[in-house]
């Protein structure tokens, strides 16, 4: 669907309408984003395992024996280039995989340091702020601020001669902070760096929203762990829940004994009838990653055509499925947040309101219609309500979708008094 029959179809017209129409050519010229090489990758992962219909039977009480879940984790691991994989609807999130691998990982009184600054809002807090925070259990932290909007490789191995981590820890997508994606491309160059002179350090990286957008993931790169959501890029949609971890067998283990209980591990959890679900999911997962892309660089046009600053910029080679757009003002926020949701294939007629989320200092304002409650590989958006009030939009099923909640949010911002 061109972008000139959503703006028939939807009344757009005037100034708005001829800024979507030079948007969408620019698109053209940039060429579209095309997963060809992912996709065929997990069509080689699928052959390779080689399913069959009634490996997707699940299990109900402790799980043992699950086929469903035995073979979904094996194609994790294959996707990952991992030895072993834990996915689990237990995993509630990414933030609960990621404190669930810090913790098993870094035992007290061990150093977490993260290399790419403060983690994002909820993260954080768990590590260092919240009840029962890692650090009030004998963990150390520290952090290293990007230079440049690059991991301070330097700054890193003056850190490692200092004192051997634990864990080294990078969050890969942006979170809600202005500070671009680390691209796969710098984590071979920082890991092969930090294996190097610390080759007892676990290296985790936090995944969510990066997960198939590359052609390679951290653990083909060198990282031990890596830690996110099946309700972001890899569920395609269609995953109901759960979080995932992949990487080094020894550690996978560890974890699932954190998670469960020390001696039961990984040979329990229930798929609950919900395999066929998430393997589905993963099989179109690199299909809905493209069209991802293919929306946010159409957003990303757009409002660079109304004069707003972006980020990823049109045309750029994306890391994550996050666009950034600095909208200046706490009432633009809004703005382009209830437009956004009159867009949305439920809860259109909500209204958005800023409001307390646990884990975040200040306010945060969303925008939500999708059929997994929370899952931002369906169009969404999140803004906390603070300097330089940024608006950040993730996911997009079907790009056309993208454009059209671009354009509501866009004449939202236009129709400002």
């Amino acid at each position: 669907m061109s972008v000139a029959l959503l703006c028939e179809r939807f009344a757009i017209a005037g100034a708005l309408r001829e800024a979507a129409l030079r948007a969408e050519i620019r698109c053209a010229q940039f060429g579209y984003p095309s997963q060809a090489a992912v996709k065929t990758a997990m069509l080689a992962a699928f052959l390779d395992e080689g399913m069959s219909e009634s490996d997707l039977a699940g299990s109900t009480g402790y799980g043992y024996d699950d086929a469903a879940r035995a073979r979904y984790e094996s194609l994790l691991a294959r996707v990952f280039g991992a030895e072993r994989a834990l996915a689990r609807l237990s995993i509630v999130s990414g933030t609960h995989a990621i404190v669930a691998a810090l913790a098993a990982c870094v035992p007290p009184p061990g150093l977490l340091l993260s290399v790419t600054g403060a983690p994002y809002d909820t993260l954080r807090s768990a590590i260092c702020e919240a009840p029962h925070a890692l650090t009030q259990h004998g963990v150390r932290y520290r952090e290293i601020a990007l230079a440049g909007g690059a991991i301070d490789l330097p700054a890193v191995l003056r850190a490692l001669d200092d004192e051997t981590p634990s864990v080294l820890f990078v969050q890969r997508s942006r979170g809600y902070a202005p500070r671009p994606a680390i691209a796969i491309a710098e984590c071979a160059r920082v890991f092969a760096a930090v294996r190097a002179r610390a080759p007892q350090t676990v290296i985790a990286v936090d995944n969510c929203y990066g997960e198939l957008v590359e052609e390679r993931e951290p653990t083909h790169v060198g990282a031990d762990l890596v830690m996110g959501s099946l309700i972001k890029n890899l569920g395609g949609s269609i995953a109901p829940a759960g979080g995932y971890v992949a990487g080094r067998a020894d550690l996978i283990e560890r974890i699932a004994a954190r998670l469960y209980a020390p001696g039961l591990g990984s040979a329990l959890g229930p798929s609950l009838g919900f395999g066929r679900a998430l393997v589905q999911g993963l099989f179109i997962a690199p299909l809905v990653v493209e069209q991802t892309l293919r929306g946010l660089d159409f957003i990303a046009a757009l409002f660079e055509e109304l004069g707003y600053p972006v980020d990823p910029a049109p045309g750029t080679r994306r890391t994550d499925i996050v666009q950034a757009i600095r909208l200046g003002s706490a009432e633009r926020l809004l703005r382009f947040a209830r437009g956004l949701q009159a867009a949305m294939p439920l809860n259109a007629r909500f209204r958005p309101e800023p409001g307390a989320v646990p884990g975040y200092a200040d306010p945060v304002v969303m925008s939500s219609g999708a059929f997994v409650a929370g899952a931002t590989i369906e169009l969404s958006c999140d803004a906390p309500l603070r300097s330089p009030y940024e608006v950040y939009v993730q996911g997009g099923i079907f790009a056309e979708h993208a454009y059209l909640g671009a354009l509501f949010a866009a004449r939202a911002l236009t129709a400002e008094t």
